[in-house]
């Protein structure tokens, strides 16, 4: 469970904590977001990719950030609202968190750092930044944000975990 994301809770976007254990025996793609950004509409991308793969076993979910550029001016119901409006997206959307630095929210201390996930070390250097965790909940790879979440190169490594 130590080397395991789902130790952790986190809260929606209504403020309500969800345990991360609800996710045990799921693929989970785990990716800071925001609504401002260059990459935002990899929000669509994220929607197509769990459209896919979701009855298989997939989930995607994405933690909204103000970390890089104040690209992510929204709050809670807001961000929500703006996922669901401009992209259809019907996967989880948690409440924004801090993804680096002192104040990064424990999760994200766990998945970028091998000494807490024993697999690999991979800060987000901007938003957009993909964790891949088996069913398990152990982080398997990484993906910087030029990669889409629908590319090939993702879509290989989610059908060898499902």
């Amino acid at each position: 469970m130590s080397n395991s994301i789902h130790q952790f809770k986190v809260e929606d976007t209504t403020g309500k904590i969800v345990d991360l254990k609800k996710y045990e025996g799921k693929v989970l793609l785990v990716v800071n977001t925001a609504s401002k950004c260059g990459f935002t509409p990899q929000l669509d991308d994220m929607e197509k990719l769990y459209a896919e793969y979701k009855d298989q076993g997939l989930e995607v979910l994405a933690f909204p950030s103000n970390n890089f550029a104040g690209q992510e001016p929204l709050e809670g119901e807001a961000i929500q609202q703006f996922c669901v409006t401009e992209y259809q997206a019907s996967y989880p959307i948690f409440n924004k968190i801090d993804v680096k630095g002192k104040a990064a929210h424990p999760l994200y201390q766990f998945l970028s750092d091998k000494e807490k996930n024993g697999k690999l070390s991979s800060k987000p250097k901007w938003n957009f930044h993909k964790y891949l965790v088996d069913k398990e909940g152990k982080v398997v790879d990484y993906y910087y944000s030029t990669t889409k979440p629908n590319s090939g190169k993702v879509k290989k490594a989610i059908e060898k975990l499902l």
